[in-house]
């Protein structure tokens, strides 16, 4: 994390966002965690495969905030904020930063609010990730040699936020179908499983 004045690898304290937020504080429903998207949803948001958002879900690394059942037949669901980080995962792993890495930033990533992660530029030098709030953090960091590459989580939310605009949402009390039109691994295993 980053503490005022200075960036630091991700991991120590939770920062005080110095840049303003993108975004008001009353976020829109969709943007909440009471609207959720199912995995198809998420991967075309994001830009990733349903195998790695199941992997990635089944480690720990991003479980889906707005429902996560158990067992087969259950759709997760997730918020916008998973399908922003998960966007941000894969940004990260295209450039080559370890999956060991990418924990530990998006376990700092999980103690911030939705509307603070608009004020957060990731930088890396390729082996750490560092979490700037500040536009003297970024240049303090290239200065250092420290700094190669940088996200800026406020662009990818606004990508994250056009691709949704797209895709169907639900209510996780909503009922779930037997089968979602979209659901291709479920529909495989219960073709696998009638025989």
């Amino acid at each position: 994390m980053v503490t005022t004045g200075e960036a630091r690898s991700t991991g120590s304290t939770t920062p005080t966002p110095l840049q303003g937020a993108l975004f008001t504080e009353v976020l829109p429903e969709e943007m909440t965690d009471s609207v959720g998207y199912r995995g198809p949803a998420a991967c075309r948001a994001a830009g990733v495969t349903y195998r790695q958002l199941d992997y990635w879900a089944r480690t720990g690394l991003l479980e889906p905030s707005v429902r996560n059942p158990s067992g087969s037949g259950h759709q997760r669901l997730y918020s916008f904020r998973d399908i922003l980080v998960l966007k941000v995962i894969k940004r990260l792993l295209d450039t080559g930063v370890s999956l060991q890495q990418i924990r530990i930033a998006v376990a700092a990533l999980r103690d911030h609010g939705v509307s603070d992660l608009a004020g957060i530029t990731l930088m890396s030098d390729g082996a750490t990730v560092y979490e700037c709030t500040s536009d003297d953090q970024v240049i303090d960091l290239m200065r250092g040699g420290q700094g190669v590459f940088g996200i800026a989580v406020g662009s990818v939310w606004r990508e994250v936020e056009g691709s949704l605009a797209e895709l169907p949402s639900e209510r996780p009390d909503d009922e779930e179908p037997a089968v979602h039109p979209d659901d291709e691994l479920r529909a495989r295993r219960e073709q696998r499983n009638a025989g």
